[in-house]
């Protein structure tokens, strides 16, 4: 059915005048905060929480590298820095390091196998916990430009033909992941969780939201990295569901605290 030309201009016009807008399942949200020994700190009030830490996981890289998705809008590399905060505000794991962090103590370790450090150093070899269960993200994202037929129509109507360029400019920009949960004692993939978002872009004519020179660059700083941030938030707030149900498996104690010394 041919959808008729007002209708479709009011379309476009509404959502000029209605400003960006990021849907998260039925709401938007903002990952930002902190987690840690202190507990969870300003949280996106979206985040879904489990009871308790069931087991120990490392996040790994999407071995396809996003498909090359993320430089294309000049984003961080890798999602994973967003996914470790939200995985340890959501309480469900125990988040151990496999990357930077990783190559820091190995380098401690040759540090004092080279006699470089002092004695009894306390990183030492065979301490460190194994990751009992991995997740690894993918990511896939499109735009569609929907205000380029409104933006036609407009100037073709006397009094509207100034607005046409920026009623083009208007995309809808969608973005999904899928979180995959794996137990690294059996390899056996335990969950996948789907996550999406969309969020309107108005482009041209100064209503753009976001985006900026190279100082700006980052997930909240840009439309495509605010939809793929809510994006990751949703699949979390799916994925939690299926982890707090697993049994809880054998873990070290945590790092204690100033106040677990001041116990008696």
């Amino acid at each position: 059915m041919r959808v008729p030309s007002m209708i479709l201009l009011t379309a476009a016009l509404a959502l000029t005048a209605c400003g960006e807008k990021t849907e998260l399942g039925q709401g938007g949200s903002i990952i930002s905060g902190s987690a840690g020994s202190a507990g969870t700190r300003g949280a996106a009030r979206e985040l879904v929480k489990c009871q308790q830490p069931v087991a120990t996981v490392a996040l790994v890289e999407d071995p396809n590298r996003y498909g090359g998705q993320l430089s294309r809008f000049n984003l961080p590399e890798s999602p994973l820095p967003l996914l470790r905060l939200l995985m340890q505000q959501s309480g469900c794991f125990r988040v151990v390091d496999r990357a930077a962090g990783l190559a820091a103590a190995e380098r401690e370790q040759e540090l004092a196998d080279k006699g470089v450090l002092r004695p009894g150093q306390t990183v030492r070899k065979q301490r460190g916990i194994e990751a009992q269960y991995s997740i690894t993200p993918n990511l896939a994202f499109s735009e569609t430009k929907a205000g380029e037929q409104a933006a036609g129509i407009a100037g073709m109507i006397p009094g509207l033909a100034e607005i046409a360029g920026a009623v083009a400019g208007v995309t809808i920009k969608e973005a999904q992941v899928v979180l995959f949960l794996t137990d690294n004692e059996t390899t056996e993939q335990l969950s996948a969780a789907e996550g999406s978002a969309r969020i309107t872009d108005l482009g041209a004519g100064g209503l753009a939201i976001g985006g900026g020179g190279a100082g700006a660059l980052g997930w909240e700083s840009s439309n495509e990295g605010k939809v793929i941030a809510a994006a990751m938030l949703d699949a979390i707030n799916k994925l939690v569901p299926q982890t707090d149900v697993l049994a809880r498996k054998s873990m070290p104690p945590p790092v204690a605290t100033r106040a677990d010394a001041a116990k008696p």
